[in-house]
Formats: C-alpha cells, sequence, structure tokens
C-alpha cells in the first residue's frame, strides 16, 4: 500500500463494528484527522467550527448523531473497540480490535498531517 487512500480503506476494514446507545454523543468532540480523511469531509464554515468548539462539540455532529457516519476519520471509529479509548457507556463490538490493527491506526495517526476536524 502506497498511498494514504488505501492505508485508510484497509484499516477501516479491520475496525470492528457494534452498536451505540441511541442519543448518546460522549465519545464525539473535537478531534483531529489526517488531510486524506479531512478531504472526505463536507467543508464547514469558521463559524460553525468556532460554534462546536465552544460547545466542544465536533462539527459534523447533528441533532440525530454524526452526520459524517460513513465517512468519520479512524480516531472516531476507533472509539470503543479498544480498552484504551472505552466507550462511556460500555458499549463494544463482540471482539475488539486486534493489538496490531491498533498500533497501525495510532502509527498512521502519528505519522501524518493531522488537522482539527
Amino acid at each position: 500500500m502506497n498511498n494514504n487512500r488505501e492505508i485508510i480503506a484497509s484499516l477501516r476494514e479491520r475496525i470492528p463494528t457494534f452498536e451505540c446507545t441511541l442519543g448518546c454523543h460522549d465519545c464525539c468532540g473535537p478531534v483531529t484527522t489526517s488531510s486524506e480523511e479531512m478531504s472526505r469531509l463536507p467543508v464547514k464554515s469558521d463559524e460553525e467550527h468556532e460554534a462546536a468548539l465552544n460547545e466542544f462539540d465536533c462539527v459534523h455532529l447533528g441533532p440525530k448523531g454524526c452526520t459524517v457516519y460513513e465517512e468519520r476519520p479512524l480516531i472516531c471509529r476507533l472509539f470503543g473497540t479498544t480498552p484504551n479509548m472505552p466507550c462511556p457507556n460500555g458499549c463494544r463490538p463482540k471482539e475488539m480490535i486486534d493489538s496490531k490493527t491498533e498500533r497501525q491506526i495510532h502509527s498512521y495517526i502519528a505519522n501524518t498531517r493531522q488537522v482539527l476536524v
């Protein structure tokens, strides 16, 4: 894999999914993400970013949850799938993420330019 798009796709495939508590957004807040992931998200105005930051929310959090769920960044997908980033409500997948994939995600994050969502 030689480009970030392929790396992201490969990592996404290996992150387990689970059902969240309906109406919960406890893990949604301002996060950083790679420029590649950011390019997939709708552009928000400075005012929208400011309003979200003032509430410690993600700019893509809407009244019914994540408005970019299918394209949410790796860090958002990782919440609740590892003991290192547990769901505050105890939700989790049947099997937690394997440690190798988790390390690869953190390595990708550490080695790419990160921007505030």
